[in-house]
């Protein structure tokens, strides 16, 4: 293992530790906004579990963006060239 992929691969574990964080904080923050909008109007449990959603769904966007950006979809461009072949035999068959 080169110095290069060791620092690379101690970036990526450590941004992963953070995740499991940055999940909790989104979900618990969000949570909190939905509570105290909850008692400020005086609304009986509308803005808390909407906030947790909310929450919910940032917390996992920020765990999707994290996989995408550690695991490149190394496929698309194969798939991409078997496209371009389809594609050029057919608009060659349709000029004879």
């Amino acid at each position: 293992m080169g110095k290069v992929s060791k620092k690379k691969m101690a970036f990526q574990m450590g941004y992963a530790a953070s995740l499991g964080l940055a999940m909790v904080i989104a979900i618990f923050g969000c949570l909190m906004i939905g509570v105290y909008l909850d008692k400020k109007m005086g609304t009986n449990n509308i803005f808390t579990p909407l906030f947790l959603l909310i929450g919910v769904a940032a917390g996992f966007r920020n765990f999707y963006l994290f996989i995408k950006s550690t695991f490149p979809d190394k496929e698309k461009g194969s798939d991409k060239a078997v496209d371009d072949g389809r594609h050029k035999k057919n608009r060659h068959a349709e000029k004879h």
